[in-house]
């Protein structure tokens, strides 16, 4: 079966991007697995814990991807008010995301742990990592997330048409599920 130049471009796109992802996923699994034999040093802290707020931006995280999930369902439907409407609700999530993330690290250094420095610690460091480069890469999707805002004004979008917002929405899924997993891990190994 012959397969359109659309088709074939499509594709090629979902590839690059799941390249794209499989190798952040590379990345992230990286630093976890020198977290995880990082613990066994003795300057490794065992009390800390992550303040509460994390769990919170992790609880907005998880609705942004729900919420540009029905967008993309409300672009299915054609009903593009609504898909409009979830998209800014996927956007104001996101921004108090990066809010909670931002109060969770003052909470962290008015505990007094910094990224480096005297009142530094491994443990704390590999915090400072793992969630910084993480929210460089939501940075990346709320700048995709913001093209798709745009697209949709445009109304480039159809529901046969619709590969940007499917892309978009795939790496948004893999941030959410991306920072979960980190959150999980940081949380079972402090």
């Amino acid at each position: 079966m012959e397969k359109t130049a659309a088709e074939k471009n499509a594709r090629a796109k979902k590839m690059m991007l799941w390249f794209g992802m499989i190798s952040m996923t590379m990345t992230f699994a990286g630093l976890t697995s020198a977290y995880v034999v990082s613990s066994s040093r003795a300057d490794w802290l065992t009390s800390f814990e992550l303040p509460t707020v994390f769990l919170y931006s992790t609880l907005l995280i998880f609705l942004s991807s729900i919420t540009f999930f029905l967008g993309k369902n409300a672009l299915n439907q054609g009903n593009v008010l609504l898909q409009k409407t979830f998209l800014w609700a996927t956007l104001g999530l996101t921004l108090l995301f990066v809010y909670f993330q931002f109060t969770g690290f003052s909470q962290v250094i008015a505990q007094g742990y910094y990224f480096t420095g005297a009142a530094s610690s491994i443990t704390t460091s590999f915090l400072y990592v793992l969630v910084l480069l993480h929210l460089a890469h939501v940075f990346g999707g709320l700048i995709v997330l913001l093209v798709v805002l745009f697209q949709t004004y445009r109304n480039a979008y159809t529901p046969e048409d619709k590969l940007g917002y499917e892309l978009a929405e795939l790496f948004w899924h893999f941030l959410d599920f991306l920072w979960i997993y980190l959150y999980v891990f940081v949380s079972v190994y402090s």
